[in-house]
């Protein structure tokens, strides 16, 4: 069967034709080279059958890219990473907050706000050039689940009663200029739309067009400690309860992998694997 005519299940359960050209661009995402990607695509291909997964089609690629350089296995999981901050959101929260300060801005994580109305717990509040930003972090746990415009006309009205009351307090020395919502997932056509028209700033995995979360976190290689293929789940989750999000902050402190008593030599491959992830 010509692999034009095959379909796949994605995770929603809807069906699609399957496409080399989006796992190449994939797979190119992640630096590896022209050979490695060539091969993995041969390998995917001689593979495929009618009503395959996404899923297989990713743990495929995956393995491959692993046993080639696991960091570049590293930067393919990384949607994937991204689920694996859960399954509360407020590692999520702390990601944004941290990709917010690599590009300037000062934040402060889970604020409670005073609005015209009532009083508002803030995920995050970023502040830069005088002016003031407060950012709604919107997790999903699992794939297939996306933001619809209940979300974004949520945020607005809390975002309204806020900047309501935001002069009159006393305090306040900056100007209160934005209302962001940002996720892990997809906004729907209406969350878009809505969102654009009330002046809010939408940020998804893919949105806005080349400047999304994976276009951002790839710009400054800030990618979560979840995109390590040598640290297991249960050493992820030890970091991440001690506020341990980043890969970065594992190069820069490196006395977090001497809590989780592992040896010189595999604490050796995890650096390396970070420093790779994070130079590249």
């Amino acid at each position: 069967m010509e692999i034009e005519n095959i379909e796949i299940i994605k995770y929603s359960g809807d069906k699609v034709k399957f496409s080399l050209d989006k796992l190449r661009t994939s797979l190119k995402r992640t630096g590896a080279s022209q050979s490695i990607i060539n091969n993995i695509l041969d390998t995917v291909r001689d593979e495929l059958y009618q009503g395959i997964s996404t899923k297989e089609i990713y743990n495929r690629a995956f393995s491959l890219l692993k046993k080639n350089k696991s960091h570049l296995a590293s930067k393919y999981k990384l949607k994937k990473a991204i689920y694996e901050l859960g399954p509360t959101g407020f590692p999520f929260e702390r990601f944004v907050s941290a990709i917010l300060k690599y590009s300037g801005y000062e934040t402060e994580v889970g604020s409670l706000l005073q609005g015209k109305c009532v009083s508002h717990e803030v995920d995050i509040i970023a502040q830069k050039n005088d002016e003031t930003t407060i950012i709604e972090c919107k997790f999903h746990g699992e794939q297939g689940l996306n933001c619809n415009v209940k979300i974004p006309l949520y945020i607005n009205s809390r975002y309204r009663d806020i900047k309501e009351n935001w002069y009159p307090q006393k305090n306040q020395k900056t100007q209160l200029n934005k209302g962001w919502v940002v996720t892990n997932t997809r906004f729907t056509k209406d969350a878009l739309d809505y969102g654009n028209c009330c002046g809010l700033y939408l940020l998804s995995w893919d949105y806005p067009l080349n400047n999304g979360l994976k276009d951002r976190i790839d710009r400054l290689g800030l990618y979560p400690i979840t995109v390590s293929t040598l640290l297991t789940n249960r050493e992820k989750q030890f970091l991440l309860s001690r506020d341990v999000v980043l890969c970065r902050e594992l190069l820069n402190d490196k006395f977090f992998l001497d809590h989780l008593g592992i040896s010189e030599t595999r604490k050796g491959k995890i650096l390396n694997e970070v420093s790779q992830l994070c130079t590249a």
